[in-house]
């Protein structure tokens, strides 16, 4: 199943993406042996720094077991920065309806072969089809990807061929790699979907999505901030409108649930 995690709810998947993190980390850099950045088993590189959405392919137990990054043209990323040279002098497209997929990998030592719902090839497709939906849903009409000659023959074996090129097929380490363009059209998802018989919605519940969500830790109650108290009060007290009380209310609540302030007994004992 799919998850997408981005810049608004990054801080609630610390955990998932750190699985992402070293997932990249045991295929690009110990399988595929790129030039990469590894720190504590984690792959992480400099536009990892600028809010890009992760779509996060999860199984059954909740591990990230298929990952790719989605990032915007207008603004940096590998194409025009690091990979520039397939382009060949050639300025870098950039469209804010147009998005560039990188760090697509999944992780073949815990999928199995075949096509079953816990095969490599089921969860190759479900990360496409996955991301190609997220995009369309965001307004996105066209994808950029950076992909070596397997990829592009995974894409192609998964009626998923690139419609274009841009550049040059171009030496990059080991391996060559090219620029490649797919459009996030209901054609193309339908196409996908249909080789790997994925049926249904494809994304996580939101309970679901809850369950796999950093746990919420409660604070000691020997560092509860009175001053955070007395502000919650204060905006209770001062409160003109139903609206403006409730709203008081509910904060106060909030933050007692997760130990930031004073139990209910004494809110209510002592100060309502």
């Amino acid at each position: 199943m799919i998850i997408v995690i981005d810049g608004l709810n990054k801080d609630r998947y610390t955990g998932l993406l750190d699985q992402m993190y070293q997932l990249r980390a045991r295929v690009f850099a110990d399988r595929l042996g790129w030039d990469v950045t590894v720190r504590d088993g984690k792959e992480i590189d400099q536009f990892d720094a600028l809010d890009p959405a992760y779509v996060l392919g999860v199984n059954d137990d909740g591990r990230v077991v298929a990952c790719v990054r989605a990032l915007q043209t207008t603004g940096p990323h590998m194409l025009a920065d690091v990979f520039s040279d397939i382009l060949r002098g050639e300025p870098p497209l950039r469209s804010a309806t147009l998005w560039e997929s990188t760090r697509f990998c999944v992780d073949t030592q815990v999928l199995e072969r075949g096509k079953s719902r816990n095969s490599v090839s089921y969860a190759t497709c479900a990360l496409m089809a996955g991301s190609l939906e997220y995009a369309k849903n965001s307004g996105i009409s066209d994808i950029v990807t950076v992909i070596d000659p397997v990829m592009n023959r995974v894409l192609q074996r998964s009626d998923c061929a690139p419609y274009g090129y841009v550049g040059e097929t171009t030496p990059m380490g080991k391996v060559p790699a090219m620029a490649a363009l797919l459009d996030c059209t209901d054609e193309r998802i339908a196409k996908i979907r249909a080789f790997a018989g994925i049926e249904g919605d494809i994304f996580l519940d939101p309970a679901r999505c809850e369950a796999l969500a950093d746990p919420v830790e409660q604070a000691p109650m020997d560092v509860v901030d009175d001053s955070l108290e007395f502000y919650c009060r204060e905006q209770v007290a001062q409160a003109t409108t139903e609206e403006e009380r409730v709203a008081a209310w509910a904060l106060m609540s909030r933050l007692r649930d997760v130990g930031m302030i004073a139990g209910r007994e004494r809110l209510v004992g002592g100060y309502r």
